[in-house]
């Protein structure tokens, strides 16, 4: 709405600038009284086709010519301005759905966000902070419109409801959040996905004890409790608060130039079948290994420098964002036999 007001303001300025430089002028120029040089403006602008309230002199008829051009460009541009907002405002909601859509069916390997409440928000302010592609459903029309002001693409629909996991691509995306107010929601939210999905990374809030194992059972990858979270860091601060502010420095980068990152190893790395030594990852990209999850799942925290790398390995490791991207490529290399 805001810019629909600025654009009438926009109109309502330019008419009026043109009525007073075109009353003003026939009353400086031909002498008429105010009223008649106003009448006069006005039958110009709007091309009515009235006969001159007076004979204009030369000087007049220079001076109305100008008018003429000024004054019936402003009433064309009006009046194009007014028709584009009486259908943005007919047909706004039907284009932005459109556009909307279109965006949606242009996503691959995306996440997708289903609740934008307090936690919502949150996990979509750390997939804007990472720059990857995401999209946002909600029931609540308002937190939409909220979305779509800051910038993210979002849907005004229910997420338990199959069709709408369909539109927002879960077949092609990566992961989904499900945030949604209550356990039950948040359960069938994950029972669809799975279903629809069964390699989708599911990961979701629970509120209630003991949901944690049913959302487990359902097909969760991660379960977050966030009263219990909440709970555990603020004892966590009070016993460790330097750990504390480390892992807030490493994970949220605030105040220190550092990251925490998960590089995957891909079967034909030029760096699979070699060990941390080998690598030299931390003399030659200034990047710590701080562990490695082995393919079958263990985690080897804090790896000796003899610790080999093999292809399906995860590497945790630590370093400024720019070092971290030259390791990804380092790791994404394919030998040159291999290709």
């Amino acid at each position: 709405m805001d810019s629909f007001k600025r654009r009438f303001l926009f109109i309502a300025i330019a008419i009026t600038l043109v009525l007073l430089v075109g009353t003003a002028g026939f009353t400086l120029i031909e002498g008429w009284p105010p009223f008649d040089s106003f009448y006069m403006t006005l039958t110009t602008m709007t091309t009515v086709g009235y006969s001159e309230i007076h004979p204009l002199s030369h000087s007049g008829r220079m001076f109305n010519t100008f008018l003429i051009a000024f004054g019936v460009t402003v009433i064309f541009i009006a009046i194009g301005a007014m028709t584009q907002s009486i259908i943005e405002m007919e047909f706004g909601e039907v284009l932005n759905k459109r556009r909307n859509k279109r965006m949606i069916d242009k996503l691959q390997d995306h996440f997708i966000i289903c609740g934008f409440g307090r936690v919502g928000r949150g996990a979509a302010e750390e997939l804007q902070r990472a720059n990857v592609p995401f999209v946002v459903t909600d029931l609540d029309p308002d937190r939409v419109e909220h979305a779509m002001m800051s910038g993210i693409l979002a849907v005004n629909a229910d997420a338990t409801i199959d069709q709408t996991l369909h539109d927002v691509g879960i077949m092609r995306a990566r992961g989904l959040v499900s945030a949604l107010s209550t356990d039950a929601d948040n359960l069938f939210v994950i029972l669809s996905a799975k279903g629809l999905n069964p390699k989708l990374y599911v990961a979701t809030r629970a509120a209630e004890e003991g949901a944690e194992q049913k959302m487990r059972r359902a097909g969760a990858d991660a379960v977050f409790a966030p009263y219990a979270l909440t709970g555990h860091r603020l004892a966590q601060s009070l016993l460790r608060p330097h750990v504390v502010q480390f892992l807030d420095l490493t994970t949220k980068s605030i105040g220190l130039e550092v990251e925490i990152e998960q590089v995957a190893v891909p079967e034909r790395s030029e760096i699979a079948s070699k060990s941390i030594k080998d690598m030299q990852i931390r003399r030659d990209l200034g990047v710590i290994v701080l562990a490695v999850r082995k393919g079958d799942g263990e985690m080897l925290f804090n790896p000796p420098a003899d610790t080999l790398i093999v292809g399906g390995d995860c590497l945790i490791v630590m370093g400024r964002q720019e070092n971290l991207r030259a390791l990804e490529a380092l790791v994404a290399a394919v030998p040159a036999s291999q290709r």
